[in-house]
């Protein structure tokens, strides 16, 4: 049984959807916040409808509930708020009064239209955490344009380098602008509350995803800064170490990823490579850089005369690193993965099996680790709990509210 988490105590309220926000406050709530999700009533988060697959209901019919708004959602309670009602506001400001943190991705003004914006809300909430996450930040040109994960791989040069040398330009195959801003965001906020916590001050964040997909250009970035030279597509090759890619075995393909020259002499010899293992012209990663191209005709055909298996067991034992490609569902069957835990199934009472399989925190802590309190909840799931227990609001002043369309 676990007990008090890291984050037990802090209480977030989310006005975000989609997936940057969601992800960060998913973190969040996997290490003890109360997360307090505003939805619209009878709308909710966009990607409750961004199906299929969904989530199966006990009468064997697809539920409101998809996959992709599953993945960053759960430990959650969903309270339906239309806020673009005054009443609605005054409700929103009221459960503030009872959290440590707000997180949101309107886009940059939005929010003062409803009275909620960091300006206006600072002064009476002093010690408030508000973190905003937008396309590309508060300031800027292009502060007022709409933002999304496919346009910040595409103007934060992450897809000049992803795909074939000859190909087009390729996003990353999952949300990655998304999901890395969310993180970012995640670290932000908890600096905050250290702060807050230190000083009993509030702050503002300001997260885009542009920048954050800037930041993570990571090597690639800093060699350009360094160098000036713009860095090219490399396939499945690095721009700073060789022999690593993907090569073709007898039965399918293997990454090798050669990290040092110890490796790669460890290669030559279980290959049977003598010939690359004495030729200069590869003696350092420098050189084998250098020579990348003369390097790569010769290994194929080394490569091709052992199977995936047989590459991956036999380097593993030498401490090459050396890999399968894995589809989806080889993944979750990894006796690594499987070890690990990365599947998890959480209750859900919609589902016709009982329960929903996501995808586990990553996050492994020896006093306070993660835990998986909540499914991914219905809209307005816990509208009537939330406010009962936080506001106080009786029976009676709930169901006036719901009939006048306050909430869900």
């Amino acid at each position: 049984m676990i007990g008090a988490q890291a984050l037990s105590g802090v209480r977030v309220l989310d006005l975000t959807r989609i997936l940057a926000g969601p992800t960060c406050t998913q973190i969040l709530g996997d290490l003890g916040a109360d997360i307090i999700k505003i939805e619209r009533p009878g709308v909710g988060d966009d990607t409750r409808k961004w199906g299929p697959p969904y989530v199966v209901g006990k009468d064997g019919e697809p539920t409101a509930e998809s996959a992709y708004y599953l993945c960053a959602n759960r430990n959650k309670r969903s309270v339906a708020i239309d806020f673009a009602r005054p009443e609605g506001q005054a409700l929103v400001r009221r459960l503030l009064a009872r959290c440590d943190v707000l997180v949101e991705n309107f886009k940059v003004g939005d929010l003062a239209r409803y009275d909620l914006g960091y300006e206006q809300l600072r002064d009476g909430f002093p010690g408030l955490v508000y973190c905003s996450i937008t396309g590309f930040g508060q300031t800027g040109p292009y502060a007022l344009r709409a933002g999304y994960d496919y346009l910040a791989q595409g103007l934060g040069g992450i897809m000049s380098i992803t795909g074939e040398p000859d190909g087009e330009p390729m996003k990353v195959g999952v949300g990655i602008a998304d999901v890395m801003c969310g993180m970012y965001a995640t670290v932000a906020i908890l600096a905050a509350l250290r702060h807050r916590d230190a000083t009993g001050e509030g702050q503002h964040i300001d997260l885009a995803l542009l920048d954050t997909q800037v930041a993570w250009l990571i090597n690639e970035g800093t060699n350009y800064l360094l160098s000036g030279k713009v860095p090219r597509r490399l396939g499945n090759e690095h721009p700073n170490i060789v022999p690593y890619k993907v090569f073709e075995s007898r039965d399918g393909y293997v990454i090798l990823a050669v990290g040092n020259d110890g490796q790669f002499q460890k290669w030559c010899r279980f290959a049977g490579a003598e010939d690359l293992a004495a030729d200069p012209r590869f003696a350092t990663n420098s050189l084998r850089v250098e020579h990348r191209h003369e390097l790569y005709a010769l290994m194929p055909t080394y490569m091709r005369a052992k199977t995936t298996q047989e590459w991956v067991d036999g380097l593993a034992a030498l401490g090459v690193p050396c890999s399968p490609v894995n589809t989806i569902d080889q993944v979750f069957e990894n006796p690594q993965v499987r070890a690990r835990g990365m599947r998890v199934d959480v209750p859900h009472a919609s589902a016709a099996s009982g329960s929903v399989p996501l995808i586990a925190s990553p996050i492994r802590m020896s006093r306070t680790p993660p835990a998986y309190r909540r499914s991914p909840p219905t809209l307005g799931e816990h509208t009537d709990e939330v406010l009962e227990e936080l506001l106080e609001l009786s029976d009676v002043e709930r169901q006036r509210l719901r009939a006048a369309g306050v909430i869900g």
